[in-house]
């Protein structure tokens, strides 16, 4: 080979070469600014609480660990259906689910993470401050599953300009009372009486707590008090029949509660006391501060001997062991987690998991219900316990619920057919 050849590249070689060094170079700083994005299965009203744009609540911690978070939102059933869905999958995308207080079974419990380990390398802050009755209801068997982030009590939401011009002076104390005020609002006709959901048992479990009894006991009886729950429904399909309850009564969700609220379409509804602030707000609500919270009221005969058991629904962060970035995953439940996000998605509307959120001067100074979710919230337990077939239970049940409501079945046959058709679902 000539001197001139070999002191030379060939046109092939040099444009390889530079082409080469052209990809190293791009590559760098893509590799340097290059992201980890978190995949996160929950309601919307998870990422709601966590603010977006300006007041995201986790935009310093995203910047700082360089990970972007991806939200899908699904609605309380397809959401945990999903989840599950994903957790037995060989592999899934979403690294964090977030999962309904009456869902962790012994069998659901395999598919994920157990978080003691994660908690005792890196520990949440003030982990004790966590309600610990709702740490015990994400444990199976001794296995931490998820860390409570959300608590929903359930309260009696009503419109006092609605009430005031319909000439209802106070509130009501009973559920008497209530279902009579329910009445004279849909006489009056501005607005329907209530807003309740068809497509939930917390509704109907409402009432028939207000009677004594329930739709499922802790200790998994089915109906301890079938009397009280047959009362219950011929409140409900009462109301329906006298106008009290919207003619859409049947295909009413419940994310449809808050705007009925805030539309002053209905003057009472069952919401999370979490909900006030979205409720009273002036840019989004006709009736900002006038929509007052109280606890749900029991019947007549049992006022001043018990306390009625307001509905709480809880939700917690998991990772799914089948998760591909459970590092990333823990990362962002213990961030979610801190007493600082707990504060910050409080005044944004979220219910808090920590005790110590309910005492804060921001958020007290907020929201004019936090003493009074405080005491109803010291009573409250979930509509009913989680077992394998819980969410085939709930269907069956509002179905027959549904049913009642709408006149098609007698409260009396309807109670007969939830026995029926629930009991078999049940542990032995």
């Amino acid at each position: 080979m000539s001197k001139f050849n070999a002191s030379r590249l060939s046109r092939r070689q040099f444009l390889g070469t530079a082409a080469g060094g052209m990809a190293l170079a791009a590559a760098g700083p893509v590799l340097a600014q290059s992201k980890t994005t978190l995949q996160v299965l929950s309601h919307k009203v998870h990422q709601t609480s966590l603010g977006e744009g300006e007041k995201d609540l986790l935009a310093a911690w995203k910047k700082e660990n360089n990970i972007d978070v991806a939200f899908t939102t699904l609605d309380s059933n397809p959401l945990m259906d999903r989840l599950f869905r994903e957790a037995s999958l060989a592999q899934t995308d979403f690294s964090v689910g977030f999962m309904v207080d009456n869902r962790p079974t012994k069998q659901n419990a395999t598919l994920f993470e157990s978080l003691r380990e994660w908690q005792a390398k890196d520990p949440i802050e003030a982990f004790d401050d966590i309600a610990p009755g709702l740490v015990k209801g994400m444990t199976v068997d001794g296995k931490l599953i998820g860390i409570p982030v959300r608590t929903a009590t359930q309260g009696l939401f009503y419109n006092e300009e609605l009430l005031a011009d319909a000439g209802i002076k106070t509130p009501p104390t009973t559920l008497e009372e209530l279902v009579e005020q329910t009445l004279i609002i849909s006489k009056a006709g501005k607005a329907t009486g209530m807003i309740l959901a068809s497509d939930l048992a917390v509704f109907p479990v409402m009432f028939a707590r207000a009677f004594g009894g329930d739709f499922i006991s802790q200790d998994l009886k089915l109906l301890p008090d079938p009397t009280a729950m047959e009362q219950a429904l011929t409140v409900l399909a009462g109301m329906f029949e006298k106008g009290a309850l919207p003619r859409s009564y049947a295909t009413n969700k419940n994310e449809e509660l808050l705007t009925w609220m805030q539309q002053g379409r209905a003057a009472f509804s069952v919401l999370p006391f979490a909900r006030s602030a979205q409720l009273n707000s002036a840019e989004t609500s006709k009736y900002p501060g006038k929509i007052k919270a109280i606890a749900f009221p029991i019947a007549q005969a049992l006022k001043g001997k018990q306390e009625i058991a307001s509905v709480v629904e809880a939700w917690a962060m998991t990772i799914p062991a089948n998760a591909r970035d459970k590092a990333a995953a823990w990362k962002f439940i213990k961030e979610v987690s801190s007493k600082k996000n707990t504060l910050g998605m409080a005044v944004n509307g979220n219910g808090p998991a920590r005790v110590s959120t309910f005492l804060e001067p921001e958020l007290t100074a907020k929201s004019s219900v936090a003493s009074v979710e405080a005491k109803v919230l010291a009573n409250a337990r979930g509509a009913f316990p989680p077992f394998a077939e819980a969410a085939r239970a709930q269907q069956l049940f509002v179905e027959e619920v549904q049913l009642a409501v709408l006149g098609r079945k007698t409260p009396k046959d309807a109670v007969a057919a939830i026995l029926t058709r629930v009991q078999p679902l049940l542990p032995a």
